[in-house]
């Protein structure tokens, strides 16, 4: 998982980087959903250790804001009484409460 992100980001194209998170939940669906903020901080992290340059400190500082959007959207899956959040979850959360990562574009 955290290949795919480092990938992702490090293409460059903001049209994958925007899908990206949508991509984890759908591609792992039966994984954790702080799977996928995990993966997003790993690769963040391995970013600005291997790579030096503006884009890739703006594709890591991305990165990291997306994980946390992913770790409050798990919060708030779990306040509605969910024990163990899944990539499924959040598709279904964003389809129904909050659509922000199925309405990205670029």
């Amino acid at each position: 998982m955290v290949e795919f992100v480092i990938e992702e980001l490090a293409s460059g194209q903001s049209f994958r980087v925007a899908r990206l998170v949508r991509a984890l939940a759908r591609k792992w669906p039966g994984e954790k959903a702080l799977m996928i903020s995990f993966a997003l901080t790993n690769a963040a992290s391995e970013l600005e250790d291997l790579v030096s340059g503006d884009s890739s400190a703006a594709s890591a500082e991305r990165a990291y804001r997306l994980a946390a959007l992913v770790a409050g959207d798990v919060l708030a899956i779990e306040a509605m009484g969910r024990d163990v959040v899944l990539g499924r979850d959040l598709l279904h959360y964003w389809r129904r409460v909050d659509p922000y990562f199925l309405n990205l574009k670029h």
